[in-house]
């Protein structure tokens, strides 16, 4: 640094005169071409040698120091990369009175461009200037060449452009700076015009601008230029090779890239290196250790950069014996100072899960541990479970003053913790990577998984170039939180903004569609969005696809998809056979699962709980025990909570009440309040007061503000008649405060959403609705129907319970789905809540009276109602309600025998018989 003040201070002295005349300001990066020089000076002795010291010895010794002379050791220092002794030879020069030529600056333009000092290599421009050589072809490329590996394109242009002649050499210079600063959108523009001018690219020209394309990742402009080297004569060049291989290997055509080196003459360490980071590209590991393998058969020296790309294969290929291998190798090879192939090797051995020696080799590196390590640690860390270590490394990281950048915050936030995320929130904030799209969206995603929406909005408008996977996160949060409506607004909102949605953000804004509040119409809408811009046969986005349509109620539309689907991952399976069983149709159901068997699939715990629901909605208590005893001897899965719970509500429903106990009593763990759920809910089917008296007693001492257990525990007094404890459970409730959930139902009718609670006044079609339901309620009664009001717990008269009943939530959105929907479009609700006994009647009674297809998704399950029948088989039910409404259904089918019999009658219309199902 010193030597650097000094050249510096020595140079503006000898500038300043010029500065007052002209200040310039130039800087960039490409290579410096000296070739047109070099040959003269190859025979001379100072040139022979490559050890500095001798250079300089025989320089001083020589009486007579010409230009040429001082030229040649000018040279030689920066050949060598000598930079501060040859800015001070250079001074040397200028103060002895020699003058310089278009030779000597073109070589301290070289040496300037080395330092990476602006400052420096202004001055030398001014003394260039005030010399008159500025306009010397050779001084001009070097120029450009130094201010373009100095970091200021325009400058280097400007530099161009004012040039009087210019070779090829000039082009390059121009060419490799905008490539090398990342202007690769440029380079074939400026190919282009080069050759409109008039200038002949020779090979280093192609290959800088395939070295463009490959990163800017244009294959068709790249073939292009394919066909111009073969025209060129340039297919045998191996610079030009090397770029080839590497565009296409980036392009994906890998065997395009194979042909050209296996064709090659000659290869170097760059041809090899290439030829393994295309296979590691592409993801074929083990080619790219046949090709590093072959490399070391034909003599070929292995570089650093070779070692990255084969370690990387080992990390994705997370074979441990092979990374020992290659650790051995670099130690051989002298890499073990080398920061990155030692990360490398770092993450493949956390990649291997080998957490102990990855700390080690981190260990290693003490002193010299870039930030790139320790994020490479702490990833680790997260990924293998190891929160606590990563946690604390990084506060030591900081400790020890190494600042974490985008990566590191990015990775840290993984961590689920609100307290830990808000600290490191604030620290982003201080650091100003709040408005990086990386950690911005990092920070978001963590927000959402934690639940906090409004946060993660917050950060999600702080972000200032938001991309597609911004995008996504937020949509996912939104859909997470069940927020359809503001899911779908940002997915419009994107599409307006120009980014192009990818196949996770259409997972993400098909997931918010399976809220049981969203518009089936919208799901829709997105399915075939994903289908126009081809991503529907994504595996990520099918699978999300057939779990929406099942959650919505379209169980064969779900099964459509999944038949479609050309590849299906567990999802897939999981959400078809969970599908079926939530729609009542546990024999499909099974045999989804069953042809997973046949496929030795894998299955997880999520598949059996799938599995056992569906046989629990059925009924089939033998087949889901048996598939219990399955996952846990054949499958070796221990049993969750949510087995258990499924095992209880399978013997619960089918009144095997002490069963349900016994695997209450054996369960590993003490069980949840969703287990006393299912057994309160049981106990009130099956009048069990003493038991639902203690499940409601559990449910309350765990959860003391969940209003169902004290609405049912009520429900069951008022039942048995006990008025009084009915009285001191809602007491209770008042006491505590705790409110009721009042029941809710919803139905979709042109893309909008209606809701109604239970005798609700505030549709603006409420007369017709309650015409409607009133005409319903006599045609039914003529037919035989009573309501139950048993269904109603209040000490009230049978009057009143029935007026009750009769303006349930889910009756007054089906009378509103039966005048304003065509016959042929299915009645489609949405309950809060389950639907109470009577009201299932009442429905399965409407569907055959109206010919009408209805489903209701209760909180449990979903209901199809179709021609008097039900999918769950009337299974929610108690045995004496299933018997009294199969009189009922005997007697108005025959009833419609009647009227089908009396067909000379001319009052019966016609589409009676129809609806009829005759």
């Amino acid at each position: 640094m010193i030597i650097s003040l000094s050249v510096s201070a020595s140079l503006r002295a000898l500038t300043n005169p010029i500065l007052r005349i002209r200040r310039c300001q130039f800087h960039c990066h490409a290579n410096p071409l000296l070739q047109s020089h070099v040959s003269a000076f190859n025979s001379d002795t100072l040139l022979r040698y490559s050890d500095s010291r001798i250079a300089q010895q025989l320089f001083d010794q020589t009486p007579l120091r010409d230009l040429k002379l001082q030229n040649q050791l000018l040279f030689h220092y920066s050949r060598f990369d000598q930079i501060h002794e040859a800015l001070h030879l250079f001074v040397s020069l200028y103060r002895s009175g020699l003058s310089p030529d278009s030779y000597t600056m073109s070589c301290v333009f070289n040496v300037c461009a080395g330092f990476f000092d602006v400052i420096v290599g202004e001055h030398v421009h001014c003394l260039c200037v005030k010399s008159g050589l500025v306009h010397h072809v050779s001084v001009g490329n070097s120029l450009v060449d130094m201010y373009m590996k100095s970091g200021s394109v325009r400058d280097a242009r400007r530099v161009f452009y004012e040039m009087s002649d210019r070779d090829v050499v000039s082009w390059n210079s121009l060419l490799t700076g905008y490539s090398g600063n990342g202007f690769n959108d440029q380079v074939w523009e400026l190919f282009c015009q080069m050759q409109v001018k008039g200038y002949k690219p020779n090979y280093y020209t192609v290959s800088t601008v395939i070295a463009a394309l490959a990163n800017q990742g244009t294959v068709a402009i790249g073939m292009q230029i394919h066909a111009l080297v073969v025209k060129l004569g340039f297919e045998a060049e191996r610079l030009v090779c090397n770029s080839l291989i590497n565009m296409l290997s980036k392009s994906g055509m890998l065997n395009d890239a194979r042909a050209i080196f296996d064709n090659m003459d000659t290869k170097d360490s760059v041809s090899w290196n290439s030829m393994i980071a295309g296979h590691v590209i592409n993801g074929q590991d083990l080619e790219a250790f046949v090709t590093f393998n072959n490399m070391q058969l034909e003599g070929a020296k292995p570089t650093h950069t070779t070692f990255l790309s084969v370690i990387k294969s080992c990390s994705s290929l997370k074979e441990l014996a092979l990374v020992r291998v290659l650790h051995c190798k670099t130690l051989k090879s002298g890499f073990t100072t080398h920061q990155s192939v030692l990360t490398a090797l770092m993450v493949a051995l956390t990649k291997c899960k080998e957490m102990d020696d990855a700390f080690s080799l981190f260990s290693l590196m003490n002193g010299v541990q870039c930030v790139v390590s320790w994020t490479a640690m702490i990833s680790g860390y997260l990924q293998n479970g190891g929160t606590d270590q990563a946690v604390n490394l990084f506060f030591q990281m900081r400790r020890e003053g190494v600042k974490p950048n985008h990566f590191t915050y990015s990775a840290i936030l993984t961590v689920q913790h609100a307290v830990f995320i808000t600290e490191i929130h604030a620290e982003v904030i201080k650091t100003n990577y709040e408005k990086s799209s990386s950690v911005g969206t990092a920070l978001l995603d963590a927000f959402v998984k934690i639940g906090n929406i409004n946060d993660a909005i917050k950060v999600f408008k702080l972000i200032e170039a938001k991309d597609v996977i911004a995008w996504s996160a937020m949509l996912v949060g939104f859909a997470q939180a069940g927020e359809t409506e503001e899911a779908a607004k940002i997915f419009h909102q994107l599409t307006r903004e120009g980014i192009k949605p990818n196949k996770f953000t259409f997972c993400s804004i098909i997931n918010a569609c399976t809220a049981p509040t969203a518009s089936v119409e919208q799901g829709k809408q997105f399915h075939a969005y994903a289908i126009k811009l081809r991503s529907n046969n994504a595996l990520c986005v099918s699978s999300s696809l057939v779990t929406m349509y099942a959650k919505r109620g379209h169980i064969q539309s779900a099964h459509e998809i999944f038949k479609r689907q050309k590849e299906r991952d567990l999802v897939s399976w999981n959400s078809m056979i969970s599908g079926y069983a939530q729609h009542g149709q546990a024999k499909k159901a099974i045999e989804v699962f069953e042809e997973m068997q046949k496929q030795n699939l894998e299955v997880d715990a999520i598949t059996f709980i799938g599995v056992i629901s569906a046989c629990t909605h059925a009924g089939l208590v033998e087949k889901g025990q048996n598939y219990f005893n399955v996952m846990i001897n054949d499958h070796q899965i221990n049993p969750t909570m949510e087995h258990y719970s499924c095992m209880i509500d399978l013997y619960s429903r089918s009144g095997m009440l002490g069963k349900a106990m016994d695997i209450i009593n054996e369960m590993p763990f003490p069980p949840a309040a969703t287990v006393w759920r299912i057994v309160l809910a049981a106990s009130r089917v099956h009048h069990n007061i003493e038991l639902g008296k203690l499940a409601a007693e559990k449910i309350i001492s765990l959860e003391p503000q969940d209003s169902a257990a004290y609405v049912l525990l009520s429900n069951m007094y008022a039942a048995a008649g006990n008025w009084q404890e009915k009285v001191n459970v809602r007491k209770l409730m008042d006491k505590r405060k705790v409110k009721k959930e009042p029941g809710y139902s919803w139905i979709e009718v042109k893309n909008k959403t209606y809701s109604f609670l239970a005798g609700d006044l505030s549709h603006p079609l409420s007369d017709q609705i309650y015409s409607k339901l009133s005409e319903l309620n006599i045609r039914l009664r003529d037919a035989g129907y009573q309501p139950d009001t048993n269904y109603v717990f209040h000490d009230i008269e049978d009057e009143q319970k029935e007026y009750i009943l009769s303006h349930h939530s889910e009756r007054l959105a089906i009378a509103f789905g039966l005048i304003a929907t065509l016959p042929e479009i299915p009645i489609q609700i949405v309950k809060n809540l389950r639907v109470c006994g009577d009201c299932h009647s009442f429905i399965k009674l409407v569907s055959l009276v109206e010919q009408r297809y209805i489903i209701v998704r209760d909180s449990n399950r979903f209901h199809h109602f179709k021609n008097g029948l039900c999918s769950c088989g009337d299974y929610c039910l108690n045995t004496s309600h299933q018997a009294i409404y199969g009189l009922l259904l005997m007697r108005i089918m025959a009833d419609c025998e009647n009227l089908l019999a009396d067909s000379m009658n001319p009052e019966i219309p016609c589409q009676f018989y129809c609806w009829a199902g005759f």
